[in-house]
């Protein structure tokens, strides 16, 4: 890999990380629009870059997710009994999303993650700040159901599921420091089932480009992972000290214009 790439792929993990820790969202809303644009950049684009983009996304949440879930555990901030209740869910959620995606055309997975970009920012820019409305957290089938909805779009999406299991168990009277830090448990085994999905669903494509194993790029997940890693430890300890309801509303920004320029390229 050359060092430029390789520092543009350490640049874009230390970011995802940060945010992955400290606002909950999962460090896909950051990595897969910067592959987008990397991949081509240094020779590795084509017809499958969005896939790739998605499917490398996925593999470094397993790791970036691990490192902020451990952090948040420390604190005793995940709510472990809600991590198993939903985890059924939504691991067969995410093995038929990422199934489903490796057969979508590449156009329509870039334009969907731009809807999901342009969604997300300005339903965090209304929200940040404001405190929710709660009802009584479902059990049973229904909250099954809705861990397989957020797992399936988030294996899609290259996400690990916070931007909507967040907001979903602060809607449900879950404090939101315990919401952030038990969706991070939960992206973990979203992530791996997902890439691990679009390996399967990518394995034997032609247009790949050297490294890939299915759809999922091995150098740059690895690059994009070893500045996650820590670096979403350090976003997890000072999601306990910030103010995060106002870089939520500077991230929201970003992730418009990011959704807007995708929309439209």
């Amino acid at each position: 890999m050359e060092p430029l790439a390789a520092l543009a792929f350490l640049a874009t993990g230390a970011l995802a990380g940060l945010a992955a820790g400290l606002l909950g969202i999962g460090g896909g809303a950051v990595i897969v629009p910067a592959l987008l644009v990397l991949l081509p950049a240094f020779g590795a684009g084509g017809p499958w870059t969005p896939h790739q983009a998605v499917a490398t996304s996925l593999a470094t949440v397993v790791a970036a997710g691990s490192a902020s879930a451990l952090s948040h555990h420390r604190r005793g901030a995940v709510r472990w009994g809600l991590v198993w209740r939903l985890a059924p869910g939504i691991v067969m959620g995410a093995a038929c999303g990422a199934l489903v995606a490796g057969w979508l055309p590449a156009l329509w997975l870039k334009r969907l993650f731009a809807v999901f970009l342009l969604l997300s920012g300005m339903r965090m820019l209304l929200a940040a700040g404001k405190p929710a409305a709660t009802q009584a957290l479902p059990t049973g089938r229904v909250l099954t159901a809705a861990g397989g909805g957020i797992g399936a779009l988030s294996a899609v999406l290259g996400i690990g599921g916070g931007t909507m299991l967040v907001p979903y168990l602060a809607r449900h009277g879950v404090v939101l420091r315990h919401a952030v830090a038990t969706s991070s448990a939960c992206g973990v085994p979203l992530a791996l089932v997902g890439s691990l999905g679009f390996v399967l669903s990518g394995w034997g494509r032609d247009g790949l480009p050297a490294g890939s194993l299915g759809f999922v790029l091995w150098p740059a997940a690895l690059a994009v992972a070893a500045a996650a890693v820590p670096l979403a430890g350090v976003g997890a300890r000072l999601a306990h000290r910030l103010p995060t309801a106002t870089l939520k509303r500077v991230f929201s920004v970003l992730l418009l214009m990011v959704g807007l320029r995708l929309l439209v390229t």
